[in-house]
């Protein structure tokens, strides 16, 4: 296993829920992480964003770690849950609320 994936798996699995994104929390830098932060935003979801631009090797690594092509990510008790279209589309049908219920993550009502 490589630094970048062990990297990335410790971030995953020692963290409930973690957004791999384009910029942070407070400043993103592509307008698909900017949709996920304000969904779990305004769920009030605890998460730690981790910024992929800092590192080419993490940028892609996170995307071979998944097998998934592009960022954000979004990872719950270790899981890989989707990116943008699949979180939208969970938060819209407000399934991604009861998801987060079911794996123990606080999250308000919305």
């Amino acid at each position: 296993m490589t630094a970048i994936s062990q990297f990335i798996e410790n971030e995953v699995k020692s963290n409930d829920v973690v957004l791999f994104m384009k910029g942070t929390p407070g400043f993103p830098q592509c307008g698909f992480s900017g949709q996920v932060v304000q969904i779990l935003d305004y769920l009030g979801v605890d998460y730690k964003g981790v910024n992929i631009l800092t590192s080419d090797e993490l940028r892609q690594g996170v995307k071979d770690y998944s097998q998934w092509p592009t960022i954000p990510q979004l990872y719950v008790k270790g899981e890989f849950v989707g990116g943008c279209d699949i979180i939208r589309e969970m938060f819209q049908a407000g399934e991604l609320k009861d998801f987060f219920g079911e794996k123990g993550i606080a999250a308000r009502a919305a």
